[in-house]
Order: C-alpha cells, then structure tokens, then sequence
C-alpha cells in the first residue's frame, strides 16, 4: 500500500497553506453533527465562525475550490455504489497526486465537509424551509430522521471517527509547518514523523470513503439499510485506527517541539550571551532579551501605579534586578522596601538614581497551578518597584543564564545593570544590606572604597537597627549587644551586668539580638526578656533577621575582595561573632564610642562579671572596657573550640578558615538545613 501511495505521490513543489480551509472545514463538522453531539460551547462555534468567513475569501480558495468538486464528484459516485473502498481511496489520491501531504488529507477533507454538510443541511431545514423539504422528499430524509433515535449510535460513531480525522489532518498540517531553521529531515525525531504521514493519509482518506458510503446508503436503501451492523462495525474499527495514528503523530510531533524548543533555547541563551559581551548605546536590547513582551500584556507592572508599562521607562536607567523565586521571605522584602522607599524621599541625591525589577525565576516543568498564581500576585503586591507582569515573560534561556552565569541558586540577588545594560555587580545585596543605597553604584570599585573608610565600631555592626544607639553613644553610654538562645545565661548575665555597671558608676543600655535562626524561639525570649525588663529588645523579628544577615554579607562582601581573619582585622571581628552565633551557649559585646568594644563568649563574660572584686580596681585607670579586655586575657582557656557556620547559597565556601581567636585551621564539615527554625 505504501508503495502505491508513494509511487503516486508527486509534488509539483507548490506551497499551499491550508489552514484556512481547516477552518472552513471544523465549521461545516461543527455545525453539521446532530446538536446533541455537537462538541464545544456557542462562543468557540462563533470563533470558527469568523474564521471560516475570513478564510473563503481571496484567490488560493477559488483556485482549491475547483479540486475539492471533482474529489466531492468522485465520492459521490462512487461511494454510492459501494464499491472497493480501497480503489476509491487509491483514486482520490491519484486526482492529488501534484499536492503535498497536508494539502492532500486538507483537500480529500473539504471535499467529504461538501458531501456531509449538504446532507446535515438538507436534513435540518426540511422542516422549516419548502424548497430543503422538496429536496429532502427525492432523498428519502424524512423517513431516516423519523428513526433518528435508533440511528444516534451510527451517527455518533461517524462523528467520532470525523474528530480523529480532523485531528490527525492538524497533525499532518503541523508537521509541514515545523521551522526549517531548528529541525531538518535529517534529525531523528523529524524522521520518525514524516515516516507515519503517507499511512496517516492513506487511512484519513480511506476513513472519508467509509463515512460517505454510510451516508450515501442511508440516502439510497433508506431506513432498511439501518438494520446491518457491519458498517457500523467498519467506522468503529477506523476511528480506534485513526485515534491511534493520532496518538502516535502527536507523540513524535512533540518529541519535533521538543527538539525545537531546545534549538531555540540555545539559540536564545547564546543570544544573551553575545549581548552582553556587546557594547549598546543604551539598555534596551538587554531587557527586551531578559523581559519577553508579549502584545497582548505589557511587559512590566509599575507596583507604585498599580499599572502595566513598557520597558521604555527603564531606558538609559541604572537598573537592579531583583532575582529570586517565589519563596522570597517577608524579611527581605520588608528591609528592601525599607531601603528602596528612603531612596525615593532624596530623588535628587544620586544613590537614588536607580530602578528595581523583580524578575522571578519559576521553574517551567512545574505546572502554574492557581495556588501559584496567587503566590505570585501576593508578592507582586507587596512590591512598590517595577516587577514583570507575570513570569511567563521570563524565557528558560534567561533563567539558565541567571543560574550558569549569575549563580542564581534560589537564594535572592540583585543583579546591577548600568545605563548601557553592562553588569556592574553580579550580586549587590550584599552591599545593599550593609550600606543601603549609599553603595551606589554598587561597582566593585565603590565596594572596596567603602571598605577603605570603615573601621571595627558598633555603628557599623549594628547600623540602624535601633536608632537608639546612636543617641546612647552621643551620651557617652556603655552599650552592650548580646545574643544565644539560653534563657537562664541570660536572665544570670543581664542581672550581674546591671549590677556590675551600678557598682562601677557607667551609664549602661542592653540589647538583645537574637540569632540567626531559630525564629520562633527567639520571638519567645524577646517576649520574656521585655516581660521581665531584663534589657531593651528589637520589637520587630525582621531586625533581628537583618542584623545577622549584614554580619553574614559582610563576611561575603570580605570574602570576594580576598579578605581573611589572617589579613583584616574587621574580617576577624565578623568571623568570631559568626562563630558566637553558631555555639549554642549565649556571647556578649561591650562598647563605648567608636573606639572601646570588647567580647566574648557567654559563660566566659559571666565569670569575668563574677569576679569584679579582682579588676574593679582597673577600672579607674584603664577604663571599664579596657579593663574586661585584660581579663579577659587572663582567664581565656588555651584549648577551646569554636564553630563556624558559613552560608553555603551564597557563593564558593573557602578550602581554608582559621579560628578567629587562636589562629588554628578550623576543621571543615557540611551541614544540611532545611528552615531557619
């Protein structure tokens, strides 16, 4: 069979694009089928409505026209005589011979629409219209649609087998229209297609002379011809046969779709490659290569208009994109939005000469369900900066490069592009957390100029956490900042230090600051220690959450610049808090000005507390902070051990640390945590 098909088969390399006959064609079946059969809702018939209008206008339809009443002659004929199906069908394709494979099922398909749709139109308008009613009496229709109930299984088993024919000539259609530049009849998967079309034609067509020779026996033999089962039985059999075809055209079809898809995200992630390796006058080609506008939604959502907008607004902007998934904690949104809406009050000052766009990276294999629909649209809320308007508009080929060449790994960043669309800074949150919008313009060069001013102070640790502190040090207060989570060392510690201060004359304030984890916990002993008045607390959670997360950049932002505990003295300051934080046992620090700052670990500080009686005397002449430095020395175990947590999202995790108290090679080992509590 196949060898008939293919020696008739011969193109005359015409390119006859058939979706407009398609349309045509789905609107006869649609339309035609008994209306209790009929598949879909009035607004998808009004649609195929309007494309069968727009499609049978201009000359392609005119010239196609002529073919499709000759193939509907030939079926008329020779299906009402029930002949040899094959030979009927094996004649149909000898008329198509000079058509490709899709205009050949596209033509053979019109011309059965013809045949079928005349006799559905007949048999509907008999009944309200004189001249169908006289047509209908020459056919015989009245006495068929009288036992239209007995002849429901027979016509719904033809509409059946029409659907699996409409849906495998799409098929075949889909395949012509595959993109030459991503597949080639070379590749596997295009192989695989093309070798099912020549069967999937023949049984289309076969399918069409099998339908038409049931209805033309229904029109001849009249209601008789109702009682054989066996044609029944032939359009059952060729609708299982068709859907099967279908199945398997649609398997290969998406393996080909599959193929293109990777071909085009190639391309895409090489494309974004190039452009940023390429000088531009300005940022627009960058960002229309990172944010897909689509023509029916803008590409952007302004959260302070509550309105779409185009990517002009960023044009020739500093821009920082917010990189994340849909799991960015309400803590980093609240201290971004902190920082971002304080940049807005000075517009003339230059740090605030800068756009956010959050650009989320959603993985695309997973389904976007409603739940996550929402997810998105309650962060988008909450977002007074530009966001994309939603992350479909986010290509795969942009995602891998946030991950390839970025290092995206779920934990938020911000990528800093300039006015031309360069990458200044591949991640600045770290920058932007300890220094807020005075890094601008977030470069390296300013990172390292910003270092070059800052010394170890409690200014710099704390920053404005609580705005307190800067009134306690203009008064000359002693300020003590202490943390763990052990509420009897701490209950014990903030009494005898209270104590201590009294006996000593210093002002004194205390803050507690928590830990890095542990939240929950953590929002407990806040409630207690304010409850109790033991010290001052941080009223928002978040605040504790961003004075570690400062500490942990800041040991990022050291880390990039080459900076060890061995050669930087702030890098050593930041390494033993670290590791205080990482114990399970509480710490303290003391400090007084810029200049007077001391710590230790908690039940070590108690005991220099404890033992006042031994260096009070000290006090008068060294100073109090002075004073727990040098005894501290004294009573400093030589054999201790220390604990350091490192954040292992944020970046390469050095080969070597050395304890930031004895010098000594820390010992590495991996620790897997899945919260923060």
């Amino acid at each position: 069979m196949l060898t008939q098909l293919r020696a008739i088969h011969a193109p005359d390399g015409r390119d006859i694009d058939v979706r407009p006959l398609l349309h045509i064609i789905e609107d006869i079946f649609y339309r035609a089928a008994p209306s209790d059969s009929v598949q879909g809702a009035q607004a998808h018939l009004e649609a195929l409505d309007d494309k069968a209008v727009q499609a049978g206008h201009g000359e392609l339809m005119e010239l196609l026209a002529i073919t499709i009443n000759k193939i509907s002659c030939e079926i008329t004929c020779k299906c009402s005589g029930r002949g040899d199906a094959h030979a009927t069908s094996l004649s149909i394709f000898n008329m198509l011979s000079n058509y490709s494979w899709d205009a050949k099922v596209a033509l053979a398909l019109a011309a059965f629409a013809v045949y079928y749709g005349d006799f559905w139109l007949v048999s509907q308008l008999h009944t309200v219209n004189s001249l169908a009613k006289s047509v209908a009496i020459l056919k015989q229709l009245p006495e068929i649609m009288e036992h239209s109930g007995s002849l429901k299984p027979k016509f719904e088993a033809i509409s059946n087998l029409i659907r699996a024919m409409v849906n495998v000539t799409k098929c075949i259609v889909e395949f012509k229209e595959l993109p030459s530049q991503y597949i080639t009849e070379d590749t596997a998967e295009y192989e695989s297609a093309s070798a099912l079309i020549p069967t999937a034609a023949y049984w289309i067509i076969r399918s069409i002379v099998a339908c038409a020779s049931q209805i033309a026996g229904l029109i001849s033999m009249s209601f008789e011809y109702v009682l054989s089962t066996t044609e029944a039985w032939e359009i059952s059999s060729l609708a299982h046969k068709v859907s099967n075809i279908y199945e398997h055209l649609r398997k290969q079809l998406d393996l080909c779709y599959q193929h293109i898809d990777e071909k085009k995200h190639i391309e895409a992630y090489q494309l974004l490659v190039r452009a940023f390796e390429t000088p531009h006058l300005d940022n627009m080609k960058i960002l229309r290569l990172l944010i897909y506008a689509k023509d029916d939604q803008p590409p952007l959502f302004d959260g302070s208009a509550k309105k779409g907008v185009n990517l002009y607004v960023l044009r020739r902007r500093n821009v920082l994109l917010l990189i994340s998934d849909l799991e960015l904690s309400n803590e980093e949104l609240s201290i971004l939005d902190q920082m971002y809406q304080e940049s807005r009050q000075h517009p003339a000052r230059m740090e605030s000469q800068y756009e956010v766009v959050w650009l989320p990276i959603v993985d695309k294999s997973t389904p976007w369900t409603e739940q996550r629909q929402k997810q998105f649209e309650s962060l988008q809320s909450t977002m007074p900066w530009y966001t994309v308007y939603h992350p479909s508009l986010v290509d795969p080929a942009v995602m891998r490069y946030a991950k390839e060449v970025w290092h995206f790994n779920k934990k938020c960043m911000l990528v800093v592009l300039d006015p031309q669309g360069r990458v200044t800074n591949p991640n600045a949150l770290h920058m932007m957390w300890i220094w807020g919008s005075l890094a601008f313009p977030f470069t390296s060069s300013r990172e390292e100029a910003l270092w070059r001013e800052e010394t170890w102070r409690l200014d710099l640790l704390a920053d404005a956490i609580e705005p307190m502190i800067f009134q306690w040090m203009q008064e000359a207060k002693y300020i003590c900042l202490y943390g763990g989570e052990d509420m009897e060392w701490i209950q014990r510690f903030t009494t005898k230090l209270k104590a201590t201060a009294q006996v000593a004359g210093i002002p004194l304030e205390m803050l507690y600051v928590g830990k890095s984890s542990l939240k929950e916990k953590i929002r407990t002993i806040n409630e207690v220690i304010a409850a109790q008045t033991l010290s001052h607390v941080l009223p928002d959670i978040t605040l504790i959450w961003y004075f570690w997360v400062r500490l942990e950049s800041m040991w990022h932002s050291k880390m990039q610049h080459g900076k060890t505990v061995e050669n930087d003295s702030i890098m050593q300051e930041i390494v033993t808090l670290m590791s205080f934080d990482a114990s399970d046992e509480g710490w303290a620090l003391i400090s007084r000005g810029s200049t007077e700052m001391t710590k230790a670990k908690g039940e070590t500080f108690l005991t220099c507390l404890n033992d006042f009686e031994e260096w009070k005397n000290d006090v008068p002449e060294k100073g109090f902070v002075q004073a727990i430095i040098d005894y501290l020395k004294k009573i400093q175990t030589p054999h201790h051990c220390n604990r350091l947590i490192l954040p292992g999202t944020t970046g390469g995790i050095p080969e070597k640390v050395v304890c930031a108290e004895c010098g000594r090679t820390m010992e590495k080992f991996i620790m897997y945590r899945c919260c923060s509590d």
